[in-house]
């Protein structure tokens, strides 16, 4: 009996062959492209970039340009810090806000500065025409030596001599005081319409009596006096009116001398601004 001839293979490459070779093929343009992405003219790329941030706000808070190294440098690895990027250029755009908050701040401080000047320059422009005004009254009454008048932008000063209305070591009034206190009463009611404070001062000199213990009580109960004539034989509303004793802590003039100490002892009464 013969034997059967064995069958020939077919021609070309196996069949498992091909699908190798596509897989390879495959595999091939894969890596090809990652090679040609890590390797992108970074001048070029960083270009169009710019271009298309400046013609429609690509980047948050304005900005043109990629930092270096942190989008391209090194191929795809560098996609992963995008976020960072992102942050970088959000905390830049809050940096920017925060400036302008701070620059509108400045120019309100400035604003409300410059109102309070000019309401100050108003003011004192005011006082110094009242300042001229009772002057004036003084010197018709024959005494403007007797009261002095000095004013800055938030009151006028009425300064009468502690000799004048008290004894030594007293807080009686005078009579001869009285004129003046009236004449400086009808100011009071024609140009005080705020609050009026009436202060006490006495010299360094110490005094110890039963009455009085210290400057402090001296002072205070002169003040107190002033405030109950005024109170007494004026139509001024005492609501408006408050006094207190400053002893000798606030002198106008050297103790050193006698001319000095009679200066410090002195009683003042302010007229301050109604606004």
């Amino acid at each position: 009996m013969a034997k059967k001839k064995e069958e020939a293979p077919p021609p070309g490459s196996p069949a498992w062959m091909a699908t190798f070779s596509d897989l390879m093929n495959l595999l091939l343009c894969f890596f090809v492209l990652l090679f040609s992405m890590s390797t992108i003219d970074e001048a070029k790329l960083n270009e169009i970039i710019a271009s298309m941030s400046s013609s429609f706000s690509v980047f948050q808070g304005g900005a043109t340009a990629i930092g270096d190294g942190i989008l391209v440098s090194n191929g795809v690895s560098q996609l992963n810090e995008l976020s960072e990027y992102i942050n970088s250029t959000g905390k830049v755009a809050e940096s920017e806000s925060e400036a302008v908050e701070f620059e509108e701040y400045d120019n309100e401080q400035k604003g409300v500065e410059e109102m309070r000047e000019e309401l100050e320059d108003v003011n004192l422009a005011k006082n110094e025409e009242i300042k001229e005004a009772i002057d004036e009254a003084l010197a018709e009454s024959a005494m403007a030596d007797q009261v002095d008048v000095s004013f800055t932008a938030q009151y006028v000063m009425l300064t009468m001599k502690g000799a004048l209305l008290f004894a030594s070591g007293s807080a009686d009034l005078r009579e001869e005081a009285y004129p003046v206190l009236d004449k400086v009463g009808g100011i009071l009611e024609r140009y005080a319409q705020g609050e009026i404070e009436i202060d006490g001062h006495t010299d360094n000199i110490p005094i110890h009596s039963s009455q009085f213990p210290s400057n402090e009580e001296l002072s205070s109960a002169r003040a107190l006096s002033v405030f109950y004539y005024m109170a007494e034989h004026t139509r001024l509303n005492i609501r408006n009116m408050k006094h207190s004793g400053m002893g000798e802590r606030v002198p106008v003039a050297d103790n050193a001398t006698d001319a000095g100490r009679a200066q410090n002892r002195r009683v003042e009464i302010r007229i301050y601004n109604a606004n």
